[in-house]
């Protein structure tokens, strides 16, 4: 249930999320950090 959660959350952060792949993270605002951190968690809680 849980993993399967974080799988759909996973998909829908792929789409409507920026990716912030090409961008110096040392250079981002605290908001997009926070997003970079969140999508990190959220991938990291669907693979386990």
């Amino acid at each position: 249930m849980k993993k399967s959660l974080f799988k759909l959350l996973a998909s829908v952060n792929k789409v409507i999320l920026p990716r912030y792949s090409q961008r110096d993270i040392t250079r981002l605002s605290k908001l997009d950090k926070a997003l970079v951190a969140y999508r990190y968690w959220v991938t990291l809680n669907a693979l386990d």
